[in-house]
């Protein structure tokens, strides 16, 4: 027989309850319930430098193997088939500071090993004045290379990811208080940044065709400010093994470093569409400005009706950036219908699948909406029944769908698996909007309702 293949589908950037615009829910027990119903083996903490969200989690948690966590208390989770969630300790950390005449501002996504290295972090941080209490993503007058150095002068093994690294304020490759290159960000602390994350508004086509990123890990993480939106993006790792289930906070960060004969690698991402993502497109949300990158390089990027600059959106960004010849990306459709879309260019580059969430799909085959009692009953009734949302969105068979919800949700999940769907383009700040049917198709079913 062969080997069987460890996967463990994680999702590390999570936010709590104590940062800015963020769900009350969003506290270790029901996180951990909505992992479960989504498919997420390992997630992030989040926001470890808040000290009362720290304490809260370390008495709600046990270590099960060096740098993983579950809670002490097994939460019942509804239909009781999906296994354990764990946590790895995790948090994001806003940088804004003056370089090269410029203010800068990045977010980095921080992975650590122990509560007893969040506890020296934090000490680090507060000794440099820096205020924890007030967010659970502190903003710290730091440049991102003097916070690389601080942290892995507290710990080697930590790691730092540059969080969505297009979006015009907060990324690496931000339009507006961003980087050109990793290096003038890093400078010599680049050596320790092996991945970066795509953000909701890219995708890894995006990132294959930036030349820097050759030598780096590409990652995708939910972000999420909610229960409901975990595992919207997810990155999902693999190893080799014996049957040996068990898996350490070294193998995580073995498989983001990929080393040369390393056993655990990165197997694919699930992604967002990029173009639902609130910065994919450029514009000016206030005057409902929406322009394509051919649109803005034609018509320049002040608004045309207020006179004020547009937000440039991630494509632009990106086509400004690409230095390397222009990438063919490889589709191909697998035995459940699923698009996977794998590189022309790099054949080490892990594949992705880009997926809609299960709620959106409800919403729109149910014609209510997301947040719906009638949307989340079924939603509940396919997990419960057929398993977890991924698995749902990828592997179900057609017919075990509509048995349990009915030809619509089956068809609309069809579509969805085979990327036949519309998308109007998120821009400054609005997320995009997304259209399995066609407006003809729901004419057609509602006339259809009449008889």
């Amino acid at each position: 027989m062969g080997r069987r293949v460890l996967m463990i589908i994680t999702d590390l950037h999570i936010h709590s309850q104590y940062s800015r615009a963020v769900s009350p829910q969003m506290e270790p027990p029901i996180m951990a319930q909505w992992a479960g119903r989504k498919g997420i083996n390992l997630l992030g903490s989040g926001d470890f430098t808040h000290p009362l969200w720290l304490r809260g989690l370390e008495s709600q948690l046990r270590e099960v193997n060096e740098g993983i966590y579950q809670l002490k208390t097994v939460e019942q989770i509804a239909g009781g088939h999906f296994a354990p969630v764990n946590f790895l300790i995790t948090g994001e950390i806003s940088c804004i500071y003056s370089q090269g005449g410029k203010i800068r501002k990045i977010h980095l996504v921080v992975l650590i090993p122990s509560f007893k290295v969040a506890y020296k972090i934090n000490q680090e941080l507060e000794d440099h004045g820096f205020n924890l209490v007030s967010d659970g993503r502190p903003i710290l007058g730091f440049s991102a290379r003097d916070l690389v150095e601080l942290l892995k002068g507290v710990d080697k093994r930590i790691a730092v990811i540059p969080a969505h690294i297009w979006t015009p304020w907060f990324g690496l490759y931000g339009s507006r208080s961003g980087f050109d290159s990793l290096a003038e960000c890093f400078g010599d602390m680049g050596q320790y940044i092996h991945a970066i994350e795509t953000g909701l508004s890219s995708d890894p086509a995006m990132n294959w065709q930036i030349r820097e990123l050759d030598s780096r890990q590409i990652v995708s993480f939910s972000d999420a400010h909610s229960p409901q939106k975990l595992g919207r993006e997810m990155t999902v790792l693999k190893r080799k093994d014996n049957g040996d289930k068990s898996f350490s906070f070294a193998d995580v960060a073995e498989a983001l470093e990929d080393k040369s004969g390393s056993q655990w690698k990165i197997a694919y991402t699930v992604e967002f569409y990029p173009q639902e993502g609130k910065y994919h497109y450029s514009g000016h949300r206030r005057c409902g400005v929406c322009q394509s990158p051919e649109e803005t390089q034609k018509l320049g990027t002040t608004c045309p009706v207020c006179g004020k600059p547009l937000t440039l959106g991630v494509m632009h960004q990106v086509q400004l950036t690409v230095k390397s010849p222009k990438l063919k990306v490889i589709e191909e459709i697998d035995g459940d219908g699923v698009r996977w879309i794998k590189s022309s260019l790099a054949k080490n580059r892990p594949p992705y699948v880009t997926l809609v969430p299960l709620l959106e799909v409800l919403s729109e085959s149910l014609n209510c909406g997301v947040s719906s009692q009638k949307v989340v009953n079924e939603y509940n009734n396919l997990t419960v029944n057929l398993g977890s949302e991924l698995e749902i969105l990828l592997r179900r068979k057609g017919k075990e769908i509509e048995k349990m919800a009915g030809w619509r949700v089956s068809e609309a999940i069809a579509k969805m698996r085979g990327g036949d769907i519309n998308i109007e383009p998120g821009f400054d700040g609005q997320f995009g909007r997304v259209q399995i049917f066609g407006r003809q198709e729901k004419q057609e079913r509602k006339q259809m309702g009449l008889f």
